[in-house]
């Protein structure tokens, strides 16, 4: 069974950094794409990365360009979002999710990540 588990989440003031950490479990992930998503209080939840667990390539939403990075590490199957520069908007809970056709597609979209974690809470204050 899937399993992701996040961690790194709390409070940080603008400007600062965090790096949330998502370990998977459960199975082989080679040809799973990871994503990072974000729900604030009332809000939808919306994308904000993902990479190919296959060839490293990730795609970003256009809030966090620049200031978010999202990468991998195959050893120890974990992925990761370090996050720059953050503001009082990217307040919010973040979850981790797999979507076990990252060989076709490197999706934005909720319904073709089949797997998620529990999130963790991110707090940027003013």
């Amino acid at each position: 069974q899937v399993q992701l588990v996040e961690s790194g989440g709390g409070l940080v003031q603008a400007g600062g950094s965090l790096r949330l950490s998502c370990a998977a479990s459960g199975r082989t992930f080679s040809t799973y794409a990871m994503g990072w998503f974000r729900q604030a209080p009332g809000k939808e939840r919306e994308f904000v990365a993902a990479i190919s667990w296959t060839d490293g390539n990730t795609y970003y939403a256009d809030s966090v360009k620049g200031r978010f990075t999202i990468s991998r590490d195959n050893v120890k199957n974990t992925v990761y979002l370090q996050m720059n520069s953050l503001k009082p908007e990217d307040t919010a809970v973040y979850y981790c999710a797999a979507d076990p056709l990252g060989r076709l597609r490197l999706s934005y979209k909720r319904n073709d990540y089949n797997y998620w974690g529990q999130g963790t809470q991110v707090t940027v204050s003013s």
